[in-house]
């Protein structure tokens, strides 16, 4: 019998509608809250009736806990990553728990989830410990996440690795905000950008982004900044890419225009769809979207400011 995997996300009440839609970016098909915050007022409301059973009057009413399940082929130690990373980001406090194995134990059983994977026309990401694949014409990204977000295998990572194939300039200056394991701004290197920085609020995930710089013989071309979106960013790029949650990427389009030049392109992901328009109409206000892409549930955009707003900066 095939075993899933559950992931078990407690967060302080207040914040469970943002942290839902984020672990709603981890699996398709919903998820499972238990909120017991407004549990006497809803059964009143609905039942009109004061008797509740004595067990569930005692849940922990400051605390929600989201649940998700992983399919059996499914990478656990990614959807850790994502949403630990995610949740850091926009300040959600948050513990994570998986039904199955300890934390320690993903650290290496994750491992065979992760296959080499053609991403466009002009990219393989293969794990560093595997050497039964063939490159063929395509520039090879070696990649070890360790416990940061970005191995390829999720749909926003692909969404981005192919619009940067498609709106990439050779020589190019690019900056990746929430870069994760760094997959991103190397790929961009790999296909032919001058130099990189990538920023994270998580230390891990700079560190790590680092050392896939190194693997990659990158390292003299590529900074890493821990910090949270531009807070510690200086400079202006060509193309500028944010892999990250909706209402993260809201802030950050509101300052980003200053890091930018008039032809830059701005990529941003890690919406869901049901987000998309929302995303759109604040994008629309300083940008014009020169391209939607959309594929099992989420949305990627490419940008350019308008030219009123070039004229401002």
């Amino acid at each position: 019998m095939t075993q899933w995997t559950e992931i078990k996300i407690s967060v302080k009440s207040a914040d469970v509608d943002r942290a839902g839609d984020i672990a709603n970016m981890v699996v398709p098909y919903g998820i499972y809250i238990e909120d017991y915050s407004a549990l006497e007022d809803e059964v009143r409301s609905i039942a009109h009736v004061d008797l509740i059973d004595k067990e569930l009057l005692s849940k922990d009413k400051k605390t929600a806990y989201i649940h998700i399940y992983l399919e059996p082929d499914s990478n656990p130690a990614e959807a850790l990553a994502f949403l630990s990373e995610r949740y850091t980001a926009e300040g959600i406090e948050h513990e994570l728990n998986t039904s199955e194995t300890a934390e320690v134990d993903w650290r290496n059983n994750w491992k065979k989830f992760f296959n080499p994977t053609p991403v466009g026309e002009k990219l393989l990401i293969r794990p560093t410990w595997r050497d039964d694949y063939d490159a063929g014409e395509r520039a090879v990204l070696n990649l070890d996440p360790g416990l940061a977000f970005g191995t390829g295998s999720h749909e926003t990572t692909k969404l981005c690795l192919e619009c940067i194939e498609t709106h990439l300039k050779e020589g190019a200056s690019v900056l990746d905000v929430g870069c994760g394991s760094g997959i991103l701004a190397i790929a961009a290197l790999l296909l032919g950008a001058k130099n990189a920085v990538g920023v994270d609020i998580d230390e891990t995930a700079v560190k790590t982004a680092v050392e896939n710089a190194e693997l990659n013989n990158v390292g003299d071309r590529f900074t890493a900044v821990c910090g949270d979106l531009t807070e510690k960013i200086s400079g202006k790029y060509d193309l500028i890419v944010a892999n990250i949650v909706a209402d993260a990427i809201i802030s950050l389009s509101d300052g980003v225009k200053k890091f930018m030049n008039p032809d830059s392109v701005y990529i941003t992901s890690g919406i869901i769809d049901t987000r998309g328009d929302e995303v759109a109409t604040h994008l629309s206000r300083d940008f014009d979207i020169i391209e939607r892409f959309e594929t099992g549930g989420w949305v990627c955009f490419a940008a350019k400011l308008k030219e009123n707003e070039n004229e401002k900066e």
